[in-house]
């Protein structure tokens, strides 16, 4: 006896049999759905007009020859391709203001990282006036930046500046911290360190506080130091955190620039220049094409850099 041709084939369900999908929709949910999109419908125009537009629109000037003058001629402005990056690579300027930002970000990602871990973990370990710490080392981060600015230029100062009045009291004749070439870098990075840390600290400090304590507590319990119980314990469960922390801290850094731009001027010799500032130098100048290709290399610089450390993290996982 042969199959008929109406008989469903072995192994697959039979047509009639299959699970139909439903396409009745509650109306309430879709009018909730509508209702969500109308209220975000401003906000994504706004974005698209005041964030995404622009940030396209910069990626497309940096191919092109546009300055201020061409403003008014639209037209005459000409696609150039990739000069302005090669301009850029060989330009001294701007390979002394990539090394500046890289230099701010070695020495002052680890050093904001260390201080703000290590207050952190002060904090964690005291139960009376922690509020109190945690406000007063916070407080730097709300502060306006002008002010803090001309209070430490005021305090570094050469000739009368309160830090080489103390040195002098020791006999130490102290420089001019922001007018040489050699300390005028470091010493911005410490004022970004202390001003920066405050917020990396909460952050770190919320970290802390998932972290049960009955496991440090048995560790102590066997025997272990408190360096041991920090390195073996504490700092791998803090991994994930101390990862974000790393990334905005590298991000913020390799966009280092009200500081500098406050204090110094870029100067002296242009030894505290970052990228940020060139760039707004550039534009400045009228140069916006040069200017929207310098920052779209510093935007390529952060994006590597963050999936590079996202690549570590899931490699010591």
């Amino acid at each position: 006896m042969t199959a008929t041709a109406t008989e469903p084939r072995q192994g697959r369900p039979a047509k009639d049999s299959r699970p139909t999908k439903s396409r009745h929709v509650d109306p309430t949910r879709r009018g909730q759905a509508v209702a969500a999109w109308i209220l975000a419908l401003p906000f994504c125009a706004l974005f698209l007009v005041f964030t995404a537009g622009p940030v396209l629109a910069s990626l497309g000037l940096s191919f092109t020859d546009l300055r201020s003058t061409d403003v008014r001629n639209p037209l005459g402005v000409e696609f150039v391709g990739l000069t302005n990056y090669a301009d850029l690579v060989s330009d001294p300027l701007f390979r002394k203001v990539t090394l500046n930002t890289l230099l701010y970000l070695v020495l002052g990602v680890p050093l904001t990282m260390a201080v703000a871990l290590g207050v952190a973990v002060a904090l964690n370990r005291i139960t009376r006036l922690r509020a109190f710490f945690r406000v007063g080392y916070y407080l730097p981060v709300v502060t306006s930046i002008v002010a803090v600015s001309v209070v430490w230029k005021f305090l570094l100062r050469d000739n009368g500046g309160l830090v080489n009045v103390m040195l002098a009291w020791v006999g130490i004749n102290g420089p001019g911290y922001l007018d040489s070439t050699t300390t005028a870098l470091p010493t911005l990075v410490v004022m970004a360190v202390w001003r920066n840390f405050g917020s990396l600290m909460v952050i770190f400090l919320a970290g802390l506080q998932t972290i049960p304590k009955e496991i440090s507590e048995a560790a102590e319990t066997d025997g272990a130091s408190a360096w041991a119980t920090f390195r073996y314990i504490t700092l791998p469960m803090l991994r994930p955190t101390l990862l974000f922390g790393a990334v905005i801290t590298s991000i913020g850094y390799l966009q280092f620039f009200e500081e500098a731009f406050v204090m110094t001027k870029g100067g002296p010799l242009d030894s505290t220049k970052s990228v940020t500032f060139f760039t707004y130098e550039q534009f400045g100048f009228g140069n916006y094409a040069y200017a929207s290709a310098a920052a779209y290399l510093l935007f390529l610089a952060i994006v590597l850099l963050t999936l590079f450390q996202f690549r570590l993290l899931r490699e010591k996982d």
